[in-house]
């Protein structure tokens, strides 16, 4: 999204959980007759937000996970239940008896839409990117512990070419790890792992993933009519992707929709065929429509506490003044009042359904249990005697969030709650357009700030290594070297055993939040979207990106 998801999924932000896009009560068949038509096979629809980038390898966010997801293939893709299948891979791998070597035989007749055939060197090409230090992709860390030496070059200890892929034939990669690893099938399906054509982005080079036009796709759909900023785009269908016989739309128009009422007016004047998440309102009033389309996602969103900014350490730093901080706000009544989409509480960072127990039996967040809950009492506690070590009365916080107008209520309902709970609190709430939000967080220029995680794979380790020292999606400054030894120990030390493993993450999420509150729970994601009911297959993932219209189409 992550999907991460996150996903947010990833990086799956505010906007996608919170922004609206809803259907009003106009005439079902007079909206039914100006949509789409199976004979066109064209759909139109919202999405909530811009897209930040078009390249994969610099992808951080849900947004451009969804665009990655309809336009690029790697080894894996996600099918309707969510498996990671073979794509661009022609079949499943030979393995090594010790589970570290995987040689991946590719399809012959996958093409980019250049009509360039799709290479192992492409491969080798995009993951030896990602990990050279000096691209400065932040999903990088996803090789670490994973494909040999990929830790080694990110830390500037050896060169890109020494990471353990290597392009046999055209049709042929082998791929090394540092040790087996439990998820690598579902890993391989996520973004930042799929291939570039290398002269194609060398040609481009800064301009590469900037706008439609300096884009490369291999998958089922081409990006087309995005100048890098617009509130537009759409999708074509690719003519040289390998399986374009499956693929029956021929073109997808997206359109960002920031507001309530354009979205409803769209969706009932039959303008559009698919709304994004809908807001508190209309998912209250459309809960039972027909058209409603609703899901639990993998997304865990939580208060971020930044305790490094400017390079000087802020009141965040303070273990109890985040401690009172992540203890006083009512989640339910926030669920239940501002969301009321699905989404439910949550009191730790792996959300339910991600993760299983060695025997399959026990959820990872069931196990784990509640480890942050709402105490305004203790909260208060907590506040004062974080304010008497720091020796104030009284301080002043910044919340950033997104400019959409639930995320605005978001940031009021926190302003309320907080300074109603903790004395002396004064919040200022920032709410900037979605890019921006991501440029401050990658800065480190804020104090809290709702942010949210989808899974990129089917592990808890999805969520837990987002918080080691200088991660690459750390961003806020924390650093716990128990922490960073029990994730470590669950990449390597434990990585054969299963129930080891558990143990130690179960024991890091502790640390996390119950201990550290390095960040404050505060939901699992759950939304209702509504889709005209001639809409097809449109599927939805816990996973990757949040979904993907391969095998959508429309019925008349």
């Amino acid at each position: 999204m992550k999907k991460s998801k996150f996903y947010l999924f990833t990086v799956l932000t505010l906007a996608l959980a919170l922004v609206l896009s809803a259907c009003g009560t106009g005439d079902k068949k007079e909206s039914a007759s100006k949509g789409s038509s199976s004979a066109d096979q064209v759909l139109n629809m919202i999405e909530p937000t811009e897209i930040p980038t078009g390249d994969p390898t610099l992808a951080t966010d849900s947004a451009s996970f969804i665009v990655i997801g309809q336009t690029m293939e790697g080894l894996y893709t996600l099918n309707d239940k969510d498996l990671p299948v073979p794509a661009i891979a022609d079949g499943k791998p030979e393995v090594s008896k010790d589970g570290t070597v995987y040689t991946f035989k590719l399809r012959k007749d996958a093409k980019w839409a250049n009509d360039e055939p799709v290479t192992a060197n492409d491969f080798v090409f995009s993951w030896r990117r990602a990990v050279d230090p000096n691209t400065g992709a932040q999903y990088a860390y996803m090789f670490a512990d994973v494909v040999k030496n990929a830790s080694a070059i990110m830390e500037g200890k050896a060169k890109p070419e020494d990471l353990g892929v290597k392009a046999i034939d055209d049709n042929t990669l082998e791929v090394t790890l540092e040790q087996p690893v439990p998820y690598l099938d579902s890993l391989l399906a996520f973004g930042t792992f799929v291939p570039l054509n290398e002269k194609f982005v060398k040609e481009k080079g800064d301009k590469f993933g900037t706008n439609s036009d300096n884009m490369l796709a291999n998958g089922p759909f081409k990006l087309a009519k995005w100048d890098g900023t617009g509130l537009t785009w759409k999708y074509e269908k690719n003519d040289k992707y390998y399986d374009k016989d499956a693929v029956k739309l021929k073109e997808i128009n997206v359109q960002v929709s920031k507001t309530p009422n354009t979205a409803v007016n769209l969706y009932n004047t039959g303008k559009v065929d698919r709304t994004g998440a809908l807001s508190a309102e209309y998912a209250k009033q459309y809960a039972n429509s027909k058209d409603a389309v609703k899901m639990v996602e993998s997304s865990s969103w939580y208060l971020k506490f930044n305790q490094l900014r400017n390079g000087k350490e802020t009141p965040l730093a303070n273990v109890n003044i985040r401690k009172g901080l992540a203890m006083a706000f009512d989640k339910k009544a926030y669920t239940d009042t501002v969301l009321s989409n699905g989404s439910f509480p949550s009191n730790g960072l792996v959300p339910k359904g991600v993760a299983k127990d060695p025997s399959g039996e026990k959820d990872f967040r069931d196990e784990s249990g509640d480890l942050s809950t709402y105490d305004p009492k203790q909260a208060k506690e907590y506040w004062e005697k974080g304010l008497k070590e720091l020796g104030v009365k009284s301080l002043e916080l910044e919340l950033l969030s997104d400019d959409t107008e639930n995320a605005k209520k978001t940031s009021e309902f926190f302003q309320d709650q907080l300074q109603k709970n903790l004395p002396g609190l004064k919040l200022k709430l920032t709410n900037v357009p979605f890019k921006i939000r991501l440029q401050k967080q990658d800065q480190q220029d804020y104090d809290i700030q709702m942010a949210g995680w989808g899974a990129d794979y089917l592990d808890a380790m999805t969520y837990l290594d987002l918080f080691v020292t200088n991660g690459g999606n750390n961003k806020a400054g924390y650093s716990n070297k128990k922490y960073d030894q029990l994730i470590n120990d669950a990449k390597v030390k434990y990585a054969n055993d299963p129930e080891k493993r558990w143990e130690v993450l179960l024991e890091a999420e502790k640390i996390l939040i119950q201990d550290d509150a390095a960040i404050a729970p505060i939901y699992q994601r759950g939304h209702l979207t509504l889709t005209q009911p001639y809409v097809k297959n449109f599927e939805e993932h816990l996973f990757g990106p949040d979904y993907t219209m391969k095998n959508t189409y429309i019925q008349k």
